[in-house]
């Protein structure tokens, strides 16, 4: 008797640890927005809010349900193994897309797996899956080789975008197109626009400071034309705390020496864009700032993030924290879609296409 009760036993047991696994399994995340969820946080809060623009004028043009998900690893949620099986679980569980069309699409980046997914809702044709299959080897998986993510993520949605206004029956023109990338400030557009507008302006602020430099000095004890010092013996007049800011390259500074009556000037030229401020302790541009987030904000809750500062010459360091505003929902857009707060109830069948890096 003893031994039929010690193997019941077992078999609960082993059943139990069974169910334990199974649920496990089943651990999906929580949303936290109907457009862009960035767990993995791959997107800065322009990129993310970028997206999810573009995700609410699709949804405005079409109807169609379109979200984007990152994670560090799919293990956090209880599972390992090919993206698949998780992507369709986790789309699903969600209900993306129209339960009536089962028209929604999840765009799913798993980033120390190496595995993405875009899942597609079980109301598009066997077609569609050879057309996000190239989108994710053409847009996405060449930017994530690099380790570029955020580039792949945007390049592709991009892609996918346009693919379904043109299946839906609204295909974007080249001139439409261009616009909604301007207006999106996509980031080819904002790269672009960047550059031409920071070369304008560094080869401006080059040119007047390289004239500001050179000018004649004339002393004003004497009258005589000074003459400027070479880096080794300038050095010789600058403060420790100088010399530093032109190690590091937040100032250069420049030492005139009158030749009668040795009478010195000393000149600094803060370098511009440097990423080194004054130090609250020495008071020399010679700090460097560094971010931390401490908490991530929701649409419900505020986030927290801690700015890390350290100074290069007196050593000094302090930091200070940062409120990150929550991400209500009136923060989404304008339209009829920044609105929703939940997914319609759509279902998936497996199908979509996968990637891997």
């Amino acid at each position: 008797m003893k031994q039929v009760f010690r193997a019941c036993f077992l078999i609960a047991l082993c059943a139990a640890f069974g169910l334990a696994d199974r649920a496990k399994a089943q651990d999906y995340p929580a949303y936290t927005d109907v457009y862009v969820n960035d767990f993995g946080n791959l997107l800065t809060d322009l990129e993310e809010t970028e997206l999810r623009h573009a995700l609410i004028d699709l949804f405005d043009r079409t109807g169609v349900e379109a979200v984007v998900v990152t994670m560090t690893t799919m293990k956090t949620y209880g599972h390992q193994g090919q993206i698949e099986p998780f992507a369709t679980g986790l789309f699903n569980h969600w209900g993306v897309g129209n339960a009536a069309r089962n028209d929604g699409v999840m765009v799913l980046v798993a980033k120390d797996d190496r595995q993405m997914r875009i899942e597609l809702g079980a109301g598009y044709e066997p077609a569609m899956d050879r057309q996000m299959q190239q989108i994710i080897d053409r847009e996405m998986l060449p930017a994530f080789r690099n380790g570029q993510f955020d580039q792949g993520i945007e390049d592709g949605v991009d892609a996918l975008i346009l693919q379904l206004r043109a299946r839906s029956g609204q295909p974007m023109g080249l001139m439409e197109r261009a616009l909604d990338q301007a207006s999106r400030g996509t980031w080819a557009v904002k790269t672009l626009v960047f550059s031409l507008l920071a070369g304008a302006g560094v080869l401006i602020f080059n040119l007047f400071q390289s004239w500001r430099r050179n000018r004649p000095r004339i002393c004003p004890v004497d009258g005589k034309r000074m003459v400027r010092l070479d880096q080794v013996w300038e050095d010789n007049h600058l403060e420790t705390g100088e010399i530093a800011e032109e190690a590091l390259g937040s100032v250069e500074y420049d030492v005139w020496e009158c030749p009668g009556c040795d009478h010195v000037t000393i000149e600094g030229y803060r370098r511009w864009l440097s990423r080194y401020g004054a130090c609250r302790a020495c008071g020399y541009k010679t700090m460097e700032g560094n971010s931390t987030t401490i908490r991530f904000a929701t649409k419900t809750s505020t986030g927290l993030k801690r700015m890390n500062y350290h100074c290069y010459h007196c050593q000094h360091q302090h930091s200070v924290d940062h409120i990150i505003a929550a991400k209500g929902e009136s923060d989404s857009g304008s339209g009829s879609g920044s609105g929703r707060s939940s997914f319609g109830g759509g279902s998936s069948s497996g199908g979509g296409a996968s990637g891997s890096w």
